[in-house]
């Protein structure tokens, strides 16, 4: 059983292109020939042989390949104990990323995983998706992702920062928090309890690895924020500082005309793009 997808318009980070399942006939087998995309398969029971690259790798139960994009394959079910396998296309600009975090890619295609029942399931749940064609899209999403969730879980355990390293990916979480909560009452305590350091220390490390305060970066990237409203949208001065993060809007005009020299009155009224360009 074999299914094709339409190339999704709303997904272009993680997509399906095909799912399937097949017991093959003994010697059943496929190229040499190229795909357009990421095909992974799993083979539940027997044998067969992958070819890439020159090298041809015995595949048996609980193991898999990946085939990649414009690379040349072949594969074929064994003569005696052909294989049963499942399988998912799939592209889009995170595939190669979580691929890799799989320890997946053109050099290293063989997969090992069990228990096979897992995948088994998933595969399933992609099958039995067509009960509800409303929701399918968003369900058939979901369990690509989960089903390389489960592969990702069984990659190679990558080592941790090192140490003068360590200083940037604090940085990095202190940006990330900022940029998903501005719009509510955050404080620096709330960002270093999030972290999971002392806030001291968190304040120190920041400011000596970019040379300003975490409360400085938050008040910039807030009025950062208010300029692509004031420019791009009709939003009163009152709705645009809640939106940023200030209940009061006295306080926020008094911070933005700081920050940017006037008042957001005034820098809307000078903007020669005012309305013309969606947010990002």
């Amino acid at each position: 059983m074999i299914e094709y997808l339409p190339r999704s318009k709303q997904h272009t980070e993680l997509y399906l292109t095909q799912f399937g399942m097949e017991d093959c006939i003994p010697s059943h087998q496929f190229g040499p020939a190229v795909r357009t995309h990421y095909l992974l398969h799993y083979v539940f029971e027997g044998e067969g042989i992958f070819e890439v690259d020159g090298v041809r790798h015995s595949i048996g139960p609980g193991q898999g390949f990946l085939i990649c994009p414009h690379v040349v394959t072949y594969y074929a079910a064994d003569q005696v104990n052909p294989w049963s396998y499942g399988w998912i296309g799939f592209n889009g600009a995170l595939a190669e990323s979580l691929l890799e975090q799989a320890g997946l890619n053109l050099s290293t295609p063989i997969l090992e995983y069990e228990p096979k029942e897992r995948i088994y399931e998933h595969l399933q749940w992609m099958i039995q998706s067509n009960e509800n064609q409303q929701a399918r899209e968003t369900r058939l999403m979901g369990l690509l992702y989960l089903m390389l969730s489960l592969l990702v879980e069984k990659g190679p355990k990558t080592l941790p920062p090192p140490v003068n390293s360590r200083a940037d990916v604090y940085v990095e979480q202190v940006k990330d928090f900022i940029e998903m909560n501005f719009s509510q009452k955050i404080t620096v305590e709330d960002i270093a309890h999030f972290i999971g350091l002392n806030r001291s220390y968190l304040c120190s490390l920041f400011t000596k690895t970019t040379k300003g305060s975490i409360q400085d970066y938050l008040i910039r990237y807030r009025m950062e924020m208010a300029v692509k409203m004031l420019v791009n949208t009709d939003l009163t001065i009152g709705n645009i500082a809640r939106s940023v993060g200030y209940v009061d809007p006295l306080l926020f005009s008094k911070i933005f005309k700081r920050i940017k020299g006037m008042s957001p009155k005034a820098y809307r009224s000078a903007s020669p793009l005012q309305g013309k360009m969606p947010i990002d």
